[in-house]
């Protein structure tokens, strides 16, 4: 397991301010983002996004259409994954990741189609590709943009920040 994984766990178990607050649970899904990000090969900061623009990070969050969890999985979906508890953190990122990793196999890699068959269903954007032009498919893709844009940059700062204290 890498330092930073065990780091993280380690404070999710002591860290009592945290108890009760949702913030454990939000550090836990952190957890699983980075862990099934890198196993599946899918950008963390990709993942990152979707999560932030799909739930907020709410665990057990649910739609009007019936989408569950951090990742936001629907019913069918959840059972083309074998997710079981949508609620269960774990389950429902591992079976979201699982899903993006799909999706970039399909659309080889290009972020923009995958986002938009996450948001819109594969088959909708396997017709239209990107002259898919609807108005609240353009809108999500170019949220997550922006959010995987900013979680890149937040990541190269701190990056340059570290490399700059060791100086």
């Amino acid at each position: 397991m890498k330092f930073a994984a065990r780091i993280l766990l380690l404070l999710m178990a002591v860290s009592p301010c945290c108890a009760g607050t949702g913030r454990d649970a939000r550090w836990e899904a952190e957890y699983y983002v980075a862990r099934y990000a890198r196993r599946y090969s899918v950008p963390v900061e990709f993942v990152r996004a979707l999560v932030e623009q799909e739930s907020g990070w709410r665990n057990c969050l649910v739609s009007t259409k019936g989408a569950v969890g951090v990742m936001q999985l629907m019913p069918d979906t959840a059972r083309r994954l074998n997710v079981q508890n949508r609620c269960d953190l774990s389950q429902n990122i591992s079976g979201g990741v699982r899903y993006l990793a799909w999706l970039m196999s399909r659309f080889r890699g290009d972020l923009r189609l995958v986002a938009a068959a996450y948001y819109a269903g594969e088959e909708a954007i396997e017709k239209r590709g990107l002259k898919c032009s609807a108005p609240a498919i353009v809108t999500y893709v170019l949220s997550i943009r922006n959010r995987f844009e900013r979680l890149g940059q937040f990541q190269l700062a701190n990056v340059a920040q570290t490399a700059g204290s060791k100086r």
